[in-house]
């Protein structure tokens, strides 16, 4: 298991226009992080930044070790679910320009004037994601769904969703702080999930009493949840890494800092505290 840094950890620099995917893999190359995961949505011009991206991947010696796509299937027309297809399969373009063969995808999220029902939302993600894990298996490519929102927040509906699909080019992304958003503990949902997930997020999150900077809503009983640098939250990553490597897994584990420290501090310190955290489990596993 080695560690990655997802550039959402420092997102502000990007939309503050003080960096772009450049300057965020230079940043990532200072870090312990072996790996980068990059996301559709950070291009200011593609066509131009991404030969410059393949040449500093290389240049600092990372790996991009996911590609995500930014997709939501629980849209009115088809023409927009289509739209949303098409954003997949371009992050499957891009994610094999720049040699992964990981896509994040997500379901879709429930309009907020409740106009689609859950069942037909859930239509059009099983439609959506049908298609585009077709062109995913054309393209040795493997869709890996997080768990986020109420379509596919939980570990059950990962599954099911999975189960539905049938096909070998779509797995989890298991991001380790978004079920306490949906009411489950992280430690239940790896029990479940853990031989589908093909990509880990390592996120952290502690419930506060009071709304500040930073904070979630819980999406089903309206707990509040502060995102933290990973090790000083509430989500038992050790228990969760364990059971990964004694599972086999030797995926990525992409650091996702979401927390109000300082972008950078908070990445760094959550790479750190993630990479000891891999070392003590490897030693602790092997003494046994």
């Amino acid at each position: 298991m080695n560690i990655s840094l997802s550039m959402w950890s420092v997102h502000k620099y990007w939309y503050n226009g003080s960096w772009d995917v450049l300057g965020f893999l230079d940043f990532a190359a200072a870090t312990k992080a072996a790996g980068v995961e990059l996301l559709s949505i950070f291009w200011r011009d593609k066509e131009k930044e991404l030969p410059l991206v393949v040449e500093a991947l290389k240049r600092h010696g990372l790996e991009v070790v996911c590609f995500c796509a930014c997709n939501n299937f629980v849209l009115p027309t088809a023409e927009e679910r289509e739209q949303q297809l098409k954003e997949i399969t371009d992050s499957i373009d891009t994610a094999v320009h720049l040699g992964t063969r990981i896509v994040r995808v997500f379901s879709g999220d429930q309009p907020h004037d409740g106009s689609i029902s859950y069942e037909t939302g859930m239509q059009y993600v099983l439609e959506g994601l049908s298609a585009a894990a077709k062109y995913a298996e054309d393209n040795n490519v493997v869709l890996c769904l997080e768990n986020h929102g109420l379509f596919a927040g939980r570990s059950d509906q990962v599954n099911d969703i999975i189960a539905a699909i049938h096909s070998p080019a779509l797995r989890s992304t298991f991001d380790t702080g978004n079920f306490l958003l949906v009411g489950q503990s992280p430690n239940d949902a790896i029990h479940e999930l853990i031989d589908n997930v093909a990509h880990v997020h390592v996120k952290d999150l502690i419930q506060v009493s009071e709304k500040a900077e930073g904070v979630f809503d819980h999406a089903l009983g309206g707990q509040l949840y502060l995102s933290t640098i990973a090790g000083e939250g509430e989500v038992d990553l050790r228990f969760i890494l364990t059971e990964l490597y004694n599972n086999g897994y030797d995926g990525w584990l992409s650091v996702e800092f979401e927390g109000i420290e300082e972008q950078t501090e908070g990445s760094i310190r959550s790479i750190d505290y993630t990479d000891q955290l891999v070392q003590e489990i490897k030693a602790t596993v092997r003494a046994q």
